[in-house]
């Protein structure tokens, strides 16, 4: 599996550099989810540009790394540009619990957002 990270303060973004996002990758992308969570990383971004198929395993990956940072930060995919995973994911109703950001910068935003709204909270709870 080929894929580049990119480790900010604030957020890890995974790029993954395949065209095909199938039961070959998606193990070894699942084992990289758990490691970064693990690792405490609050919020990943995963960027999927260059994936042209995802079958049923790469999904199953990607909603892995959905549960993994459910109540612990944030798991945004940005970079959906192939019609068909776009067409799987809305037939998936997967639209409904993935968070999709159409760019990466976009993505980053979304997490700065998300961190800050995350502290208000926090302040709120605490008063």
């Amino acid at each position: 599996m080929k894929f580049t990270v990119d480790k900010q303060e604030r957020y890890t973004y995974l790029k993954l550099e395949e065209s095909t996002f199938n039961s070959l990758i998606a193990p070894d992308l699942k084992s990289e989810f758990v490691f970064y969570r693990n690792e405490g990383i609050k919020n990943l971004i995963l960027d999927l540009s260059l994936v042209e198929y995802v079958d049923s395993s790469g999904l199953s990956a990607i909603l892995t790394a959905e549960r993994l940072w459910k109540d612990f930060g944030t798991f945004v995919i940005t970079g959906v540009v192939s019609d068909n995973i776009k067409k799987l994911i809305s037939i998936s109703r997967l639209d409904t619990v993935l968070t999709i950001i159409p760019t990466r910068q976009e993505a980053i935003d979304y997490i700065l957002m998300d961190e800050i709204a995350r502290e208000i909270d926090s302040d709120t709870d605490e008063t």
